[in-house]
C-alpha cells in the first residue's frame, strides 16, 4: 500500500511539473531580453558551423576511404601480376633444370663412351703395335672450368626470359 502512495504522489508531482513546463513559453521571455537574443544567435551560428564542419569531415573521410579502396585494388592487381610472373618463371626454371639434367646425363654417357673407345685404342696399340696418338679429354663434370673446346662468349639477351 505504501508503494502505491509513493507512486501516486510521484505521478502527481510529475504531471504538475509537465503542466508548468508546457505552460511557460521560453522564447517570449528570451526575446524580450537583448542578452538572450545575442546568445541564441551565437548558439544558432555555432550549431550551423558545427554541422558544416561535421559534413566536411564526413566528406573528407569518405574521400579517404575511396582512395584507400582504389589503392587496395591497384595493389591486389599488382600482386596478381607478380604472382603470375613468378609461376611462369618457376615453370621455365623447372623446364631448364630438366633440360640441364638431360644434357648432363648425355655428357656423362658420351664421356663414358670416349673412355671406352680410348681403352679399345690402347688395346689395339698394344696388340697391333701401331703408334697412335690418343688425346686425353678432361672430364667436363669433374672440372667444368676446363672445357675441351675453345672458349666462346656466352650470348644472352633481355628478351630471352620474357614470355
Amino acid at each position: 500500500m505504501r508503494r502505491i502512495r509513493i507512486l501516486h504522489s510521484f505521478s502527481v508531482v510529475f504531471l504538475y511539473w509537465f503542466y508548468m513546463a508546457s505552460a511557460q513559453v521560453p522564447a517570449s521571455s528570451s526575446d524580450s531580453d537583448p542578452r538572450y537574443v545575442n546568445i541564441d544567435e551565437r548558439k544558432r551560428k555555432r550549431m550551423l558551423s558545427n554541422r558544416e564542419s561535421a559534413r566536411r569531415s564526413r566528406m573528407r573521410k569518405q574521400k579517404q576511404l575511396e582512395d584507400l579502396v582504389e589503392e587496395v585494388s591497384a595493389l591486389q592487381k599488382g600482386n596478381s601480376q607478380i604472382s603470375e610472373k613468378i609461376s611462369v618463371t618457376s615453370q621455365r626454371y623447372i623446364e631448364m633444370q630438366s633440360a640441364n639434367n638431360v644434357l648432363r646425363a648425355q655428357a656423362m654417357e658420351l664421356t663414358e663412351r670416349l673412355r671406352s673407345l680410348n681403352s679399345v685404342l690402347h688395346i689395339v696399340e698394344e696388340v697391333g703395335g701401331y703408334d697412335i696418338d690418343i688425346p686425353e679429354f678432361p672430364d667436363p663434370l669433374l672440372k667444368p672450368w676446363q672445357l675441351p673446346c675453345t672458349i666462346q662468349p656466352i650470348m644472352a639477351s633481355v628478351d630471352m626470359f620474357e614470355c
